[in-house]
């Protein structure tokens, strides 16, 4: 049995927290380091529901991608969201540990994880974050896809690639031939397509597109299609639950929150 800081440990061995961007705030939230880590809860967020699972379940630790604590707490009591979730963990005695940038960029994670999905060939990062066994790493994928589609051909493949009810495309009108350079940016792509376009990209995979991002971004010949924020980074949830199975402690119980859309399309 391995206590929490044998996992942090053998987590950093996949995603270092070093890898992380300046103003993250991955790594250990709350709980003690000492813990016995017996049964393990994944998640993409800690949300009210997954806190509420991760309590009814008794998970010694909660992994999430996104950080429950990112901005500075001024005050932890159940006046609001964030400090309700804090005291059920800290009550309950739950380890809470993020790998959130640190994530999308080391190498084997969510970049690569994603343009493995869209078999992207020949893939280099959009924002370099460092260099490992002499190949750079960082932040999103541009490469070349196995096979030249059309646009909206393409946003079929990411709809079933990673299992989404829909997508919002900017630059149909402006994209007309076959794709054959695409980037994928999982999470938040505001201000990428520029790095998108220099890298040779027609189309920047991503969320949390803003009307004027996506125009801006179509009329600058790149076409956006905002799978969204979820939508695309979900795959941190089976991910990490294998890995942490295969790769940390084969002994220990492994949970994962179930697949919930934040957001409908009615």
């Amino acid at each position: 049995m391995m206590k929490c800081a044998e996992w942090i440990e053998r987590l950093n061995e996949l995603a270092p927290e070093t890898c992380a961007c300046s103003w993250d705030n991955p790594g250990l939230l709350t709980g003690r380091s000492d813990k016995e880590i017996r049964k393990v809860l994944v998640a993409l967020d800690a949300t009210d529901a997954v806190v509420e699972q991760a309590v009814r379940e008794q998970a010694d630790i909660l992994l999430t991608h996104h950080p429950l604590i990112f901005t500075p707490v001024r005050h932890i009591n159940d006046g609001d969201f964030i400090g309700r979730r804090l005291l059920a963990l800290i009550r309950n005695d739950i380890c809470c540990y993020a790998m959130h940038t640190n994530f999308d960029a080391a190498p084997g994670c969510m970049a690569d994880l994603a343009a493995a999905r869209l078999h992207l060939l020949e893939g280099h990062p959009l924002e370099v974050m460092g260099e490992a066994d002499g190949a750079e790493y960082g932040i999103g994928k541009a490469g070349i896809l196995l096979k030249a589609l059309p646009l909206k051909e393409l946003a079929g493949q990411v709809k079933e690639a990673f299992g989404l009810p829909c997508v919002t495309v900017y630059g149909s009108e402006q994209v007309t031939g076959l794709v054959r350079r695409a980037a994928i940016c999982p999470g938040s792509g505001r201000g990428m397509a520029e790095a998108a376009k220099k890298a040779g990209a027609q189309v920047l995979i991503t969320g949390d597109i803003g009307h004027h991002d996506g125009i801006d971004a179509a009329a600058d010949g790149v076409a956006i299609i905002d799978a969204g924020h979820y939508g695309l980074e979900h795959i941190f949830v089976d991910f990490m639950a294998d890995y942490c199975r295969e790769k940390i402690d084969p002994s220990a119980v492994i949970l994962k929150a179930p697949v919930c859309f934040p957001a409908r399309v009615w």
